[in-house]
């Protein structure tokens, strides 16, 4: 999809919004309570990697690396964190021009972050400050995947056992383990 956009808007800016894999994985597991399908593959795949596999066929992926059994509550999330990261790692290794932007760092300093994108787009650093604010309005407000209606949800434990399975997954796609530095090659700023 971004080569496509590239060659239909060959001087935009492509970016990939990443966040640490624990937190991606509690934020989805949280999402797949109200969200019907991510809840079916959830289910589903802890059945069988075959359903894992079938149900991403059906969303028009294809990839011999996605018969994947989901074995406990966060493996949907870490699948899915290890399919989109290892793509744009491939992305970067084959010289398309794409840059990652890390998640924390844009809330820990959403100024200077924001002047960064703001630079990096070719945009006016002064807009900088009308992104912060559109940053702080909870774009879900008013529904059910609203962060007030998602906060309530408790997250799963990280056990050991858990970490071991998903560290597996997350190696078989060749992208940071769980406790190991999560700053991707190629992202614009990151924490001091």
């Amino acid at each position: 999809m971004a080569c496509v956009c590239r060659g239909l808007f060959p001087s935009s800016r492509c970016l990939f919004l990443y966040r640490d894999v624990v937190a991606f994985a509690k934020s989805l597991y949280r999402l797949s309570m109200f969200v019907p399908m991510l809840c079916l593959t959830s289910l589903l795949g802890s059945f069988s990697g075959q359903m894992t596999k079938m149900i991403a066929k059906s969303r028009s992926t294809e990839d011999s690396n996605l018969c994947i059994r989901l074995e406990n509550n966060l493996s949907l999330g870490v699948f899915m964190y290890a399919v989109s990261t290892s793509t744009y790692l491939d992305m970067r290794r084959r010289g398309f021009d794409i840059s990652g932007l890390r998640y924390e760092d844009l809330v820990e300093r959403p100024l200077d972050v924001c002047h960064v994108l703001m630079e990096f787009c070719g945009l006016p650093v002064s807009l900088a400050q009308f992104a912060i604010k559109a940053i702080d309005v909870d774009s879900q407000r008013n529904s059910l995947t609203a962060k007030s209606v998602l906060g309530r949800i408790k997250d799963p434990q990280l056990t050991p056992l858990m970490k071991a399975q998903l560290n597996e997954l997350l190696n078989k796609y060749g992208v940071p383990l769980i406790g190991e530095p999560s700053v991707l090659e190629g992202t614009l700023c990151c924490s001091n």
